[in-house]
């Protein structure tokens, strides 16, 4: 039966170059690692074509004599072939092939990618806690005290997970390590030790207060500084304030999501704070003066000139929020503005007597031309219904 072509078997051009050879070889060995087609027994097959493929086309040498002979090249040991060929060591593509085969594979089975992973035990999880607060506190900043339910280190064992007077041993599967090496085919693959579960230690004897995990459930009650001019949706990270590792391991971190409340008087954008305020149409007709709130418990005075209308806004400088400290120096004084908009109230429930004052108003002129807005509209309003008019 005649052997695929090597270019075939990677799906590359005749003319490709290394990276492109190289790209090929990682996309497809990853598609058919045996690890990750247990069920295809057709899997383990390829991949080795694709490990035997790439030897030969990473290595100029034996890519040029493959060129000119094919797979004569490297029968009856010409150029290396099965008799030199052996598992990818030694020869020149062969320690390409092991560099490439790490870098592929070295995270997806635990490997050295990033560098060999350490035996002990495991991190604990991290931790997520929803924090609500006011718009009083983001803007004073606060002390607040949470309750965090989660594991701890066990105080019986001291978090080894062992009982009093013993400890862990060495796992005698791993040795220590904490991998163990498989031969698959015609490559070595390192897992996880299925003993130690990667920690490289057992526990013969348990403590009997955590079971031997090291940690125990338990609630806690941490102190949280919430910084000044804090924003809904920031996040607040407490390093090692997590779960407990098992046994041992590094803790976990807390990430606490900040929520900031809407408030009755005010919307806020970023520093800044707006809010609506409704006048009597004496106020926006007349001219006058009134306060307004503001976020830290005082009042502003707001002058309103006279023929103010709804939606006329004023710009208070430096009563909005405080800005958020982003030096990590503590504490800043610098605020946002403050933006207050008018709405003009129309008087409802008036009695005989105002009334009449409202048409001695409009009976004095002070109804149409008193309004330009309104005088305007309805003059364009007028325009378009004669144009409907004589379109007909």
């Amino acid at each position: 039966m005649a052997q695929q072509d090597y270019y075939d078997i990677l799906g590359v051009e005749r003319g490709a170059d290394a990276a492109a050879i190289k790209s090929a070889f990682r996309k497809r060995a990853m598609q058919y690692h045996p690890d990750r087609n247990k069920d295809d027994p057709e899997a383990e097959k390829k991949f080795k074509e694709l490990g035997e493929a790439y030897e030969v086309l990473s290595d100029g040498q034996k890519r040029a004599a493959y060129d000119r002979f094919g797979h004569a090249a490297f029968q009856n040991g010409a150029a290396g072939g099965p008799g030199g060929f052996g598992g990818f060591n030694g020869a020149a593509g062969g320690a390409g092939f092991s560099d490439i085969f790490d870098e592929i594979f070295g995270e997806f089975m635990g490997g050295r990618a990033g560098g060999a992973r350490r035996a002990g035990p495991g991190r604990g999880a991290d931790l997520k806690y929803n924090l609500d607060i006011t718009l009083e506190e983001a803007f004073n900043g606060k002390k607040a005290e949470i309750s965090v339910p989660g594991s701890v280190a066990c105080e019986t064992c001291d978090g080894s997970g062992a009982k009093p007077g013993s400890g862990p041993t060495e796992c005698q599967t791993c040795r220590g390590a904490g991998r163990v090496r498989m031969q698959q085919g015609f490559f070595t693959i390192e897992r996880t030790c299925p003993h130690c579960n990667g920690e490289g230690r057992v526990i013969s004897d348990p403590c009997t207060d955590c079971g031997g995990q090291g940690r125990v459930r338990r609630e806690r009650t941490l102190a949280v500084d919430v910084p000044a001019g804090i924003e809904s949706g920031t996040r607040i990270r407490l390093s090692g304030e997590g779960e407990a590792g098992p046994r041992g391991g590094p803790e976990g971190d807390l990430y606490i999501f900040v929520n900031v409340a809407q408030h009755d008087l005010f919307d806020r954008d970023g520093k800044d704070l707006y809010c609506v305020m409704p006048i009597p149409m004496t106020t926006a007709a007349l001219g006058g003066d009134f306060e307004a709130p503001t976020i830290d418990g005082g009042r502003v005075k707001i002058s309103v000139p006279e023929g103010s209308q709804t939606g006329k806004r004023f710009r208070v400088r430096g009563r909005g929020m405080t800005q958020l400290d982003q030096t990590g120096r503590g504490h800043t004084h610098r605020r946002g503005d403050l933006y207050v908009e008018v709405q003009v109230e129309t008087p409802t429930g008036l009695n005989a007597e105002q009334k009449n004052l409202l048409r001695q108003f409009c009976e004095a002129g002070g109804g149409e031309d008193a309004c330009p807005q309104s005088k305007n509209f309805f003059q364009r309003a007028k325009n378009f219904w004669e144009d409907v008019t004589d379109g007909r």
